[in-house]
């Protein structure tokens, strides 16, 4: 095997040139193995195809959901989806953030990931990414089994990606006359906008979807605020923030189904 070592790599010392050319085959087969299970990979693009050509008959599912009640009625609600000939597989049901522990299942059982009102942590974002595990986020019950069902049904058709414009993390609140809570912040990533289309999350659970009303450095309103600065922000309809929630501003994208595989 002619190779450069990497960093990192370790070294074993054999006196058999036959048997060290053994091992290194050995090695390299299972790195090729491994990339090849990376790079099939579940998602319910791939799922559709493969299932009209009759190769699956299951979509094995991890369930994340921000409540129990939620949870259940998720649960109950996907177990009914499907027509006998093909159905949702609920691999691990359970509340609160998706989290390392999730995409390693989820990697290990070649299943997608679905939360309801749940967002995934940071390293689990990476991991996924790194592992190739399909993640679906909904804040809506009804577009979370329409998504499943198309995808049983082979009906999946156009959808929206979501694309991360910037992140903020409340470290403070205060009130201001005929504005309301504002919540002072500093852009860890990207940028805010006011106007934009927003989540605040507590411990990784969404607790309001709504729109920046107002953003504001020190006492000036501003249009767009970006990484590495502090701002005031107001939510519309929104003034329960909290020291320590974090906001994702994003925007949506219609996407083909086949552009996503």
């Amino acid at each position: 095997m002619q190779s450069l070592p990497q960093a990192g790599d370790s070294f074993q010392a054999v006196t058999d040139a036959i048997k060290a050319k053994q091992i290194a085959l050995y090695r390299e087969n299972k790195l090729r193995e491994l990339a090849l299970a990376k790079s099939s990979r579940l998602t319910l693009e791939q799922f559709q195809d493969q299932m009209k050509a009759g190769a699956l008959k299951e979509l094995p599912v991890i369930l994340k959901a921000d409540v129990q009640g939620s949870l259940e009625v998720l649960s109950d609600t996907l177990s009914k989806v499907g027509d006998g000939r093909v159905k949702v597989k609920v691999v691990y049901a359970g509340v609160g953030a998706i989290n390392v522990s999730d995409v390693l299942l989820a990697s290990a059982s070649n299943s997608i990931i679905v939360g309801f009102n749940v967002r995934p942590e940071r390293k689990a974002v990476d991991l996924a990414q790194q592992e190739q595990v399909d993640i679906r986020l909904h804040t809506v019950i009804y577009e979370l089994t329409d998504e499943m069902r198309k995808a049983l049904t082979g009906l999946l058709e156009p959808t929206h990606r979501e694309v991360a414009l910037g992140r903020a993390e409340v470290r403070q609140t205060f009130r201001v006359a005929k504005v309301g809570t504002i919540a002072g912040t500093v852009v860890s990533e990207g940028r805010l906008s006011k106007g934009a289309q927003v989540r605040l999350l507590r411990d990784n659970v969404v607790v309001h979807s709504g729109r920046i009303s107002s953003l504001r450095r020190f006492k000036d309103d501003v249009q767009e605020v970006r990484s590495g600065l502090e701002c005031g922000v107001a939510l519309e309809n929104f003034a329960d923030l909290k020291v320590g929630d974090v906001i994702e501003a994003f925007v949506t994208e219609r996407v083909a189904a086949e552009a996503l595989a």
